[in-house]
């Protein structure tokens, strides 16, 4: 099949995997079980990840541009400059990246080994709906979740900006939090916790949809939890660049 046309093949299958699931809300039987499960392996399971990358990301920040904020007489505003990379920017994409390593794999690799052992078809003939039981948990738990492991890697990036700021350069740790707290808006942290709520769907639906399309036995399995992890990470950086620009002009959130 033509590359374009596949592109566009697949995106009507994710669209309408995710109106099939979303619309399914409306009707029972609802797996609220399944949902809280989910929502405990992806926020709870993920958390020590997401801190420890937050932690470091802050503090690589703080060790980049501390010596350049510095040499101009800037080294106050240091505080300021990581959190507000973070939470705009670093903390979404680097936990949406995360996730998408760790959820979206093990959702595609879960879901992809049901279909080739047929257990999928052994649901359908009890009467029980996939798209019901299997993807609307995953997608609730990942939109709910997600956002919280943001704000977690945010400030988990701050507090390691402050400790490096403070152990490496002898910046004062109080001057670095007050100015990282008077540095951002509330439009910036709307903006940061906006863009986790679209990377957790595109995440779900993606894994989901691989998980489901899985053929060609286990090897199938292979190939749909690399797809996964490699097409959710990329839509990720491409919808994270348009979702930035848009939010510039709604909130405007385009100050330095």
């Amino acid at each position: 099949m033509n590359p374009l046309k596949q592109i566009i093949f697949e995106l009507q299958e994710i669209s309408v995997l995710i109106a099939r699931a979303f619309l399914s809300i409306f009707s029972k039987p609802r797996y609220y079980t399944e949902t809280v499960k989910r929502m405990d392996v992806i926020g709870v399971g993920s958390l020590p990840i997401i801190l420890l990358t937050g932690f470091f990301t802050g503090g690589v920040l703080t060790l980049q541009s501390y010596p350049t904020l510095s040499y101009y007489g800037g080294q106050s505003q240091t505080g300021q400059l990581v959190a507000f990379t973070l939470i705009r920017e670093l903390g979404p994409v680097l936990s949406a990246l995360m996730v998408a390593g760790r959820i979206g794999s093990s959702i595609s690799a879960e879901l992809g080994s049901m279909v080739v052992s047929q257990q999928i078809d052994a649901m359908r003939a009890f009467g029980t709906d996939p798209v019901r039981k299997l993807v609307l948990p995953r997608l609730i738990a990942l939109i709910t979740m997600l956002p919280l492991l943001t704000v977690a890697a945010d400030i988990s990036g701050i507090i390691g900006g402050g400790v490096v700021a403070s152990y490496i350069y002898n910046h004062d740790y109080n001057v670095f939090v007050s100015s990282a707290r008077t540095g951002i808006t509330i439009e910036d942290i709307i903006g940061g916790v906006i863009k986790p709520l679209f990377f957790g769907l595109i995440i779900g639906s993606i894994a989901c949809y691989r998980g489901l399309s899985t053929s060609g036995g286990t090897v199938g399995v292979g190939r749909s939890t690399t797809s996964a992890v490699v097409q959710s990470s990329i839509v990720v950086i491409i919808v994270d660049f348009f979702l930035s620009r848009a939010l510039q002009h709604v909130l405007g959130v385009n100050h330095i």
